[in-house]
């Protein structure tokens, strides 16, 4: 991975396209928060993504590790296809679920082991996504160590289930899910195909995302400091209002000129 500093400052040109966005929500579209229920999307982003669906007739996704109620919630009013849980669960444009699950017996077993577990721990928070558990230690940092070894040992024992960490958080979740398969999947149906991906991302669970764009010759942007895939850097989720904005703008004019932050 590449040093996200040394990326472009000047973003490239989005003219008219056609493109296909994607977005991640946490540290992306929305500031992270000490305790993820806290988060919130600002109502002017949301009415922006609903312009910017509007202008790519509908080929805008949020592709995140919440489920997806949790994004139809963030996302209000829009409507749009959504993958969830890093994808294990997506709904397509046609508004067509695909889930991918867990024995309900493995589920249960695990949530009870990680509850207790991290009750013993305090500031740290279990997420139960119903096929992922997300292991939050934000208000807990003294419990790092312990969080990391308890998730290594479950997918030890479990070898169907894989550890994605992140930003003060590791995941555990189905192997062969992850951002860039959902984007991939995105990128063959309508209203996706035959577009150039843009995806935006803050956090190691968007590192594949960014590797599926890059493959597909798509725009790439890192948001904040850290090594990175992305082909283009972003400094906050202010940056990216700003650069939403902008791209609005930018296409509505059909301005062939670069847009710099």
């Amino acid at each position: 991975m590449t040093d996200s500093c040394s990326t472009h400052g000047t973003l490239p040109v989005l003219s008219e396209g056609p493109y296909a966005f994607f977005f991640d929500v946490d540290g992306t579209l929305a500031t992270l928060q000490s305790r993820p229920e806290a988060v919130t999307i600002p109502a002017g982003v949301r009415e922006h993504l609903q312009q910017l669906a509007a202008q790519q007739q509908g080929a805008l996704a949020l592709v995140s590790g919440r489920p997806i109620a949790e994004l139809d919630r963030l996302a209000a009013p829009l409507n749009a296809p959504l993958a969830g849980v890093h994808g294990a669960e997506r709904r397509d444009a046609q508004g067509n679920l695909h889930v991918i699950s867990l024995p309900a017996a493995l589920v249960q077993a695990l949530e009870a082991r990680l509850t207790s577990t991290l009750a013993q721990w305090p500031g740290t928070q279990l997420e139960c996504k119903g096929m992922a558990f997300a292991l939050h230690y934000r208000r807990g940092m003294a419990y790092e160590s312990q969080i990391m070894q308890l998730a290594e040992e479950v997918v030890t024992q479990f070898p169907e289930l894989v550890l994605q960490p992140g930003k003060c958080v590791v995941e555990i979740k189905p192997q062969g899910v992850d951002k860039g398969e959902a984007i991939r999947a995105f990128m063959q149906e309508s209203p996706f195909t035959g577009r150039i991906p843009v995806f935006i991302g803050d956090d190691l669970t968007d590192e594949k995302g960014f590797l599926a764009v890059n493959a597909l010759q798509g725009v790439s942007i890192k948001v904040g400091a850290g090594s990175t895939h992305a082909r283009y850097h972003l400094d906050s989720v202010e940056a990216v209002w700003a650069w939403l904005e902008g791209s609005l703008l930018q296409q509505q004019n059909n301005v062939g000129k670069e847009f710099s932050l």
